[in-house]
Formats: structure tokens, sequence, C-alpha cells
């Protein structure tokens, strides 16, 4: 049994630290997603709007690169926001089954310590021991 609980601790700790590496997934997508409307405000003179996205854009090389960096920076945040929830659930998972592991060993020790009686050594066996 300790096996299957060790298991389980690992990989609670596993889910943990891939639900750390989704939300710096997440804050890197927002490094992106600022960089990226800030790089179109900066370059391109009228940028007309749709929510966060610019769509007409001029020809310059670095009108395109404001609006990748805003896509990719959209992508990346979903993208680590569902990632750092699914680890999150993930490990919610691994935890309540490792707490019914040790539920269930818990009862097989109470139930082992109560058929436990103690026993006595009658004064026969004492002759037979050592000196």
């Amino acid at each position: 049994m300790m096996g299957f609980s060790y298991y389980l601790h690992e990989k609670a700790e596993e889910s943990r630290h891939n639900e750390s590496i989704g939300f710096l997934i997440a804050i890197l997508g927002s490094v992106f997603l600022v960089g990226g409307t800030i790089q179109t405000l900066v370059t391109v003179q009228r940028p007309q709007w749709f929510l966060i996205f610019p769509y007409q854009l001029g020809s310059s090389p670095y009108d395109f690169l404001g609006l990748a960096f805003t896509l990719i920076g959209v992508i990346l945040f979903l993208g680590g926001v569902v990632l750092g929830v699914y680890y999150a659930s993930q490990r919610s998972w691994y935890f309540n089954a490792l707490k019914e592991s040790y539920k269930l060993e818990e009862e097989k020790l109470r139930a082992q310590n109560q058929n436990k009686q103690p026993s006595f050594q009658q004064p026969e066996q004492l002759e037979h021991l050592p000196q």
C-alpha cells in the first residue's frame, strides 16, 4: 500500500509543478500581449481595432510584428490558464485519492490493533529461552 500512496504523492507533486509551468506560460503570454499592443501603437499611424487586435495595418514588417506578438500573446495566455486549471484539477484528484488511501490504511491498522490480543508467555516457554 505504501507504494501506491508514494506514487500518488509523486504524481501530485508533478501536477503542482506542471500547474506552475502553466501559469508561467500565461504570464509569458500577457507579456507578449502587452508588447504586441505597444508595438502596434508605436509603429502604426492610425490602426483600426477589433477588440484588441489591429486589422488594418500598413505594409511595414513592424506592423505585422505587433499583430504577431498580440496573437501569440493571446494564444499563450489562454493556453497557460487552461493548462494551469487542468493540472490544478488533476492535483486535486490525486490528493483526494491519496486521502482515501490513507483512510483505508488507517482502518486496516485499527482492525489489526483490535484483533491483536496481548500474548502472555507460558512458564514452559520461558524455560526454552537462552540465558
